[in-house]
């Protein structure tokens, strides 16, 4: 009788005995344990080795083990998805209107917000304009008149 396993993913990516199997071993035991191992990987690596601990984080932005796993990305960030249904109709649609509302409010303000600012460029640009027509004024009676 004999008892055949099949090899483990972690043990076939780095079964090689040369020099990365021991690296590939590392990652995959990493990639098994989550995104949390491998954030206490780098700080550890930047406590006692920095290089190494800057190489980590450079392989980890390059990998996209620091990604987010969500297919959603708003903004460069993971976000909560709003169309997300929660189960509880009634709160669905409250949150549904809310966020409508915000939206509508933040769009307000922001229009408000380029009205003070148009106002503010407009009575700026007036009073260049008022220095600029008094000080031709005061130069043309400051000129010698000549008769």
């Amino acid at each position: 009788m004999s008892t055949a396993t099949s090899p483990s993913p972690a043990s076939s990516v780095g079964s090689g005995s040369g020099p990365m199997g021991w690296l590939a071993r590392a990652e995959a035991w990493l990639d098994d344990k989550g995104k949390g191992a491998w954030i206490a990987a780098m700080v550890l690596a930047f406590i006692f080795v920095w290089p190494v601990g800057l190489a980590l984080l450079a392989y980890m932005i390059w990998s996209g083990k620091m990604g987010c796993k969500s297919n959603s990305l708003k903004r460069g960030r993971c976000a909560y998805t709003a169309s997300r249904s929660t189960g509880n109709s009634a709160f669905d649609s409250y949150r549904a209107d809310t966020l409508r509302r915000l939206e509508q409010e933040q769009a307000d303000f922001e229009a408000f917000l380029q009205r003070l600012r148009d106002a503010r460029d407009k009575a700026e640009f007036d009073q260049f304009m008022s220095d600029r027509a008094r000080a031709a004024s005061d130069d043309d009676s400051n000129a010698p008149k000549e008769a």
